[in-house]
């Protein structure tokens, strides 16, 4: 056969091209005639089966040729459409552990093996199954915490974000170097956040709804990310030991778990566990969670562009380890970068296309070393238009900020761990002021909306309170007690501000009152302890 000038250049360059693709992924080249055993094995494999297997989340298994085969177009249509696996950030911005996302060329193999007929191939090729540890997987842990009463999912409707709050029973102070939750029926769960509540509050939350948790994509204010780590699971994460890292764990805590569950078509319980690792020793270093966002989103009806910003500058050196995007179904592209005081940007995280389904939290290969100086920011963009599928609404509605994954949301954390010790107090001191006038704005704008907004009013005069403008908060305390006569909160809150002015008589008179309508608030009864003493 005589081959022209042009057929040998086209030769050569898709010799090159298999040359590439064998070196750079380290996996088999498609042939003329790819197979299953041989090209698309490894990668399913790796890259399909942790949750597409018996017993995990996925709704079908992938771990053979007639598995696969069955449904190789849905293959090549959610792979190519980048759907599958699931993997939000893009290349290039940021490197990721625990990357899933498929190379063009792995896409392209699947491609041209269903083209080619989607065949077997030799027995002799297909590479042996890979084991999965069954159970805990990263050993026995030292206490485990479980729900004590199932949570019965419905069978229809939309996804359900329910917080379960479950005491921890520790004596004395412990430090968590990991946790790892099991949920019982992997595939009710779409994924979980987990904070710490050192109070009762979130016990009060839940005791306020008949079944077991309560709802809310809000968990409430006093759980928190412990000691500045993010907890999460998704499906096929496996969590993570650090001693070094660990964080405290005291007496009284309760463990709050907000599950996102996908109801089936039937009622089914729901269940969970949840295993606690301890170190022997206090961390060395404790990282801070820096939000940047907004709770003022207003997004009209068919708006296709809707953008909010938001930035911060760090006061310290710090070490950026992990960020976790968030917003609902609206948002569509989100953007995390940091200018450095050289002048030099650098992109933490841009995701293209947002799926609210496939949330995760993205710890980096290398922490990232970001001097004091260096402008942080977010950018998210929102298309509140029929053109847009994931659109919860349709019509389309007017969507503002707030709880329910109909309302919106748009946050970007990101884990930093200051350079030097002393430096955290700095960067605490500093970023609470950031979210002080965050909040007030938050519930400024709550209340622009609905003016007896009980709650609003109340977190707006606790805060105006806390930063001195005590007339103009007293004035809203005021005004939630008299929409909501019953608010033992906002009398406790007016109690302390009395008590810090030193009117001891209405300070007792206001922890009377809120003892009086809950009379389990344990709070009022130590500040009124508190006045009494005082006296």
């Amino acid at each position: 056969m005589v081959l022209n000038r042009r057929a040998l250049v086209v030769v050569a360059a898709v010799s090159v091209g298999v040359l590439v693709y064998l070196t750079s992924t380290g996996e088999k080249a498609p042939t003329v005639h790819p197979t299953f055993n041989r090209h698309i094995a490894p990668l399913v494999f790796k890259h399909c089966a942790p949750c597409h297997r018996p017993g995990e989340s996925a709704p079908f298994s992938l771990l053979t040729y007639s598995d696969v085969h069955k449904r190789a177009r849905q293959i090549v249509a959610v792979t190519a459409r980048r759907l599958m696996p699931p993997w939000l950030p893009e290349p290039d911005h940021g490197e990721f552990l625990d990357d899933r996302r498929l190379n063009e060329e792995q896409i392209d193999s699947i491609r041209l093996w269903v083209e080619e007929g989607a065949l077997e191939g030799s027995p002799a090729d297909l590479p042996p199954l890979p084991t999965w540890t069954t159970g805990w997987q990263i050993g026995e842990p030292d206490l485990v915490i479980e729900t004590e009463i199932p949570y019965t999912l419905p069978a229809e409707g939309s996804d359900v974000f329910r917080n379960f709050v479950i005491p921890i029973p520790v004596k004395k102070r412990r430090y968590v170097a990991a946790v790892e939750f099991r949920p019982g029926n992997p595939k009710l769960v779409h994924h979980a956040v987990f904070m710490i509540d050192p109070t009762r509050k979130s016990l009060f939350l839940d005791a306020e709804d008949p079944e077991p948790g309560y709802t809310s994509m809000f968990i409430g204010e006093e759980a928190q990310a412990p000691d500045g780590h993010f907890l999460g699971w998704t499906p096929g994460k496996i969590p993570v030991r650090n001693n070094a890292r660990s964080w405290r764990l005291d007496p009284g805590s309760h463990l709050v778990a907000q599950l996102h569950m996908l109801p089936t078509g039937k009622r089914k319980p729901v269940e969970f566990r949840v295993g606690f690792f301890f170190s022997d020793r206090p961390p060395k270093h404790i990282p801070f969670m820096i939000r940047l966002g907004s709770k003022t989103q207003d997004i009209p009806a068919g708006e296709k562009r809707y953008v909010i910003k938001d930035s911060y500058v760090l006061p310290v050196d710090v070490e950026l380890l992990l960020v976790y995007p968030h917003a609902h179904y609206l948002a569509r592209e989100m953007k995390g970068s940091a200018r450095l005081p050289d002048g030099t940007t650098l992109s933490l995280i841009y995701i293209k296309e947002w799926d609210f389904n496939w949330q995760d939290d993205y710890r980096y290969r290398a922490p990232i070393f970001l001097p004091r100086g260096t402008a942080l920011s977010m950018e998210y963009t929102y298309d509140n238009s029929a053109d847009n599928i994931r659109n919860p609404h349709s019509p389309p509605e007017h969507v503002v900020y707030g709880p329910r994954s109909s309302d919106e949301m748009g946050d970007l954390w990101l884990q930093v761990l200051p350079k030097r010790r002393e430096d955290l107090a700095i960067l605490k001191g500093d970023f609470s002021r950031k979210e002080v006038f965050s909040n007030i704005a938050a519930n400024r704008f709550k209340l622009s909306i609905d003016p007896d907004d009980a709650e609003a009013h109340y977190q707006l005069g606790t805060t105006l309170v806390r930063i001195g403008q005590g007339e103009e908060g007293l004035k809203h305390l005021r005004q939630s007690l008299k929409i909501r006569p019953d608010f033992a909160d906002a009398y406790n809150s007016m109690g302390n501000h009395y008590s810090q002015l030193g009117k001891a008589a209405e300070a007792a008179t206001m922890f009377t009152q809120a003892i009086r309508v809950n009379p389990d608030f344990d709070l009022a009864y130590t500040n009124l302890g508190h006045v009494f003493h005082a006296r």
